[in-house]
């Protein structure tokens, strides 16, 4: 699917408007073009601080935020690198604990556009370059990137010598672009893999672990992973993490759902795994509480569209768009519903998998209101209506969240979910951009 950016800055949307003029429209896999743009601007990714590289189709913007948490605790700044962004496209690029300035951004993506001539680059591209640029020029004590998609031929696999490398929970996305089986993607993503570079995994099905484990041998990475080189324990109110001759308890992480206490062990096991910095046991129990992930099971706060619902209600708002996503989701919801009635609003784009979404969370689910994905090319609400029938939930249409939003008529656990892109917009009419 293409990228899109929209900016309240006219010097930032002047770029985005060469940025959009110039590139393909559409997701384009390979390491050629952003070498070459890369070159052109003097190579800023051999200038990077130490570089914590995460992949994976869920979990890996999560893992980033419990890093993040970490090595602030322990006094470090750090960059980031993530995607997408949700309201402002200032999010893709942290510098050093504080969201890029609109001023410092224009100056940027306007210096990358300037020697783009030639190359074609996507929007990931230049977006990549533009921020490899900010972070080789300010200084900090780490780079936290996120891998955009895939891992071996994503534009962030130009970092040859990345301080870890780390690989969250897998499961079937993109497949138009990475593979159709399991194994297929779980090679690609294992691509990030470097010779020397301790590779951090979870725990797999066989064949998968296998393709992981023959790939990082092939580039000479050793490989760490869950249940064998390092394991976590979740207790009720805490986190036991453990490698041989180290263990570390942290409580549950403030983000919601059990699976995120996997991602902060698996946070854990990375850091402990890199020789880069010296992270103290204090800052990894405090990741567990400083993380947050916007749009990650976030429990909205009063505003605009929470005050729009019946006294009793709760608005939750997860990005989930694929069926792996899914499942961790409709365990927080059984947890969190507690008797009041589940109501989910939902809008997804073309290329997703939306029956096997709405498979995994139709027994958490009483009914669905289907909505559009404003400026995006998405399932028809109809469809998605149709669909939840299928699997014997009432389903209505609407014409946005907010109408959505407005059928509630008893205190109801409301969650809104299926489309980041969405999720940005229902952030912004709630007043809650990310800072």
């Amino acid at each position: 699917m293409p990228d899109h950016a929209v900016s309240s800055s006219p010097a930032v949307q002047a770029q985005l408007d060469r940025l959009d003029a110039l590139s393909p429209g559409a997701d384009v896999l390979g390491l050629e073009r952003i070498a070459r743009l890369l070159a052109r601007l003097g190579d800023p990714h051999l200038a990077l601080p130490p570089v914590f590289h995460v992949a994976g189709t869920n979990g890996k913007g999560s893992t980033c935020a419990f890093l993040r948490a970490a090595i602030e605790a322990a006094g470090h700044s750090v960059h980031v690198y993530s995607s997408p962004h949700l309201v402002r496209f200032n999010e893709r690029i942290r510098l050093a604990g504080r969201l890029i300035a609109d001023d410092e951004l224009a100056a940027l993506l306007s210096e990358v556009l300037d020697v783009a001539d030639g190359i074609g680059p996507s929007f990931f591209e230049v977006t990549t370059a533009a921020a490899f640029l900010a972070f080789a020029r300010t200084p900090a004590a780490a780079t936290i990137v996120e891998v955009g998609l895939g891992g071996r031929l994503d534009a962030t696999n130009v970092v040859m010598a990345p301080a870890v490398t780390g690989i969250a929970a897998l499961g079937i996305d993109h497949q138009a672009f990475l593979g159709r089986s399991a194994t297929a993607i779980a090679g690609e993503k294992a691509g990030i893999a470097k010779p020397g570079v301790p590779l951090v995994t979870m725990d797999y099905p066989r064949p998968v672990r296998d393709r992981i484990a023959t790939v990082a041998a092939g580039a000479g990475a050793p490989l760490l992973a869950r249940g064998r080189d390092w394991n976590s324990e979740t207790a009720r109110s805490t986190v036991c993490y453990t490698d041989p001759g180290f263990s570390v308890v942290t409580g549950r992480p403030r983000l919601v759902g059990a699976h995120q206490s996997r991602n902060l062990a698996l946070a854990i096991a990375m850091l402990r795994h890199q020789g880069a910095l010296s992270i103290p046991e204090a800052a990894m129990r405090a990741a567990a509480d400083w993380a947050t992930w916007p749009a990650r099971m976030q429990r909205l706060s009063p505003g605009p569209l929470v005050d729009t619902l019946p006294d009793g209600s709760e608005l939750w708002l997860d990005g989930a768009h694929n069926p792996s996503a899914a499942a961790p989701v409709a365990h927080a919801l059984r947890r969190i519903r507690q008797g009041r009635p589940v109501v989910l609003v939902l809008g997804m784009l073309a290329n997703k998998d939306a029956a096997g979404l709405l498979r995994r969370l139709a027994a958490s689910v009483d009914r669905v209101v289907t909505v559009p994905v404003p400026g995006h090319d998405h399932h028809p609400p109809a469809a998605l209506a149709a669909i939840a029938r299928a699997h014997d939930l009432p389903a209505s249409m609407a014409e946005s969240v907010a109408t959505a939003l407005a059928t509630v008529d008893q205190p109801s656990v409301c969650l809104v979910a299926g489309s980041l892109y969405m999720a940005g917009d229902v952030l912004a009419a709630n007043g809650e951009a990310p800072v």
